[in-house]
């Protein structure tokens, strides 16, 4: 059964220099109390595997929104995503400061190697990046020809931790989410040494229809009351 923790423990569990996966898409389905509480500490030097970057600014009238606020402060030190045209800073921080090392992958392919690493696997053959940059990439482990089609291998992706959302999550750690805010969570929760979990809602063990559970409880070791955002 996962711990209950603060929003100060879960800042705490990070040090520098770590690796986070964190969940959502543009914000959709992001643990937005955890990466607000980050932005607010001094954590630097992290590696953050995420899909995007976040935006400049926010459905509430933020100036930064999702992972952009830890971007915005220079607390990245490599983005491991698959786009981030949204977030200008990522060009200035990576293309004019330096200060930034940018990873990108195609989007199915950053998928499917977390789950491979979840579900143990050496790695993942696609034909998607064949003939272009991604077959330069540090994740990519060579090419397979099979039945005369070209494939690349690419590595399987974990992290340190994983920072994960969940609309409804209840006091066995298992997770519940609404609409498409499911997104990247269920296979991050799988792929990290540390998976913290932020609920939108915490409630009792049988609130959650069994057959609703879309992230078991085995997988989350720490939760998080964040609330509604």
């Amino acid at each position: 059964m996962p711990k209950l923790i603060s929003i100060e423990e879960v800042v705490a569990l990070i040090p520098n220099g770590a690796s986070v996966m964190v969940s959502g898409f543009m914000g959709c389905g992001s643990p937005h109390r955890i990466i607000d509480a980050l932005a607010k500490s001094q954590v630097r030097d992290l590696t953050l595997l995420c899909n995007d970057a976040g935006m400049p600014g926010g459905p509430l009238g933020e100036d930064f929104y999702g992972v952009a606020k830890l971007i915005h402060n220079h607390q990245v030190k490599t983005l491991i995503a698959t786009h981030v045209g949204l977030n200008p800073e990522v060009a200035t921080q990576s293309m004019q400061e330096k200060t930034l090392e940018v990873i990108l992958l195609p989007q199915g392919s950053f998928a499917e190697m977390i789950r491979a690493h979840g579900a143990g696997l050496g790695g993942v053959l696609t034909p998607t990046g064949v003939g272009t940059i991604i077959e330069e990439s540090p994740y990519c482990l060579g090419k397979q020809t099979i039945q005369n089609r070209d494939y690349l291998l690419m590595a399987p992706l974990k992290a340190d931790f994983a920072l994960i959302a969940g609309s409804k999550i209840d006091k066995a750690g298992n997770i519940w989410y609404q609409g498409t805010t499911v997104n990247f969570n269920i296979v991050m929760a799988t792929a990290a040494d540390v998976v913290l979990a932020e609920a939108e809602q915490f409630v009792d063990v049988g609130a959650i229809p069994p057959e609703d559970v879309r992230t078991s409880g085995v997988f989350v070791d720490y939760v998080v009351e964040g609330g509604r955002y």
